[in-house]
């Protein structure tokens, strides 16, 4: 048995709701974000956990205290764990960033790992440090099972790095608010998707 990372995605944001690209912009969660993670925190409270942590973010923060409270434990902050950083494109919809960035746009949807954002990041360069963070987690806590709220970008590029996925199709892996993955960790090197964008609980 190895490391069971329960990865979820934050609750719902306004921006979320505006399908406005966040990155690291710190946008709270809404109304709605946080009940997506009551609920989320109701289908898990009778697991046992060995360890909560999250991006340092407030939506992915305030989502993995709303599911540490049934279990009395505090969570842990991890940077590294942050959404891409879309630098400029923080705030704008995909209409207004095709309009205002064309060849730039079409260059990172067809090839984002290497595809530099503009003041912001590559997702070769978030993929590796949204991996390394969660095989530091899995390391930490061998045969345990462990809360990791992230971000959508973060967790498809993070698990897309742990089982060898293309980085360029990372975007086929669709990841909705509050949704619930489990990643198992055996080794550096060697994980296995369990689940993947599990939404019953919502």
């Amino acid at each position: 048995m190895g490391c069971k990372l329960f990865l979820v995605r934050h609750g719902e944001t306004l921006w979320n709701h505006a399908l406005r690209y966040q990155g690291h912009a710190d946008v709270p969660l809404s109304r709605s974000g946080m009940d997506q993670a009551r609920a989320l925190a109701k289908r898990l409270a009778a697991q046992r956990f060995a360890a909560f942590y999250a991006s340092d973010l407030q939506r992915a923060y305030a989502t993995a205290r709303i599911l540490a409270e049934p279990h009395g434990a505090t969570v842990h902050k991890v940077p590294e764990l942050r959404e891409i950083n879309f630098g400029d494109w923080e705030g704008l919809t995909r209409e207004e960033i095709i309009k205002l960035y064309p060849d730039l746009s079409r260059q990172w949807w067809s090839r984002p790992f290497d595809t530099r954002l503009p003041n912001g990041e590559t997702l070769n360069e978030v993929a590796a440090r949204a991996a390394g963070a969660l095989q530091k987690i899995a390391v930490r806590h061998p045969d345990d099972q462990v809360v990791v709220v992230a971000h959508g970008g973060t967790i498809r590029a993070g698990i897309a790095r742990l089982i060898n996925m293309d980085l360029n199709q990372y975007w086929r892996l669709r990841q909705d608010n509050a949704a619930l993955n489990i990643v198992e960790m055996f080794a550096p090197g060697r994980a296995q998707l369990l689940l993947f964008n599990d939404t019953c609980h919502l």
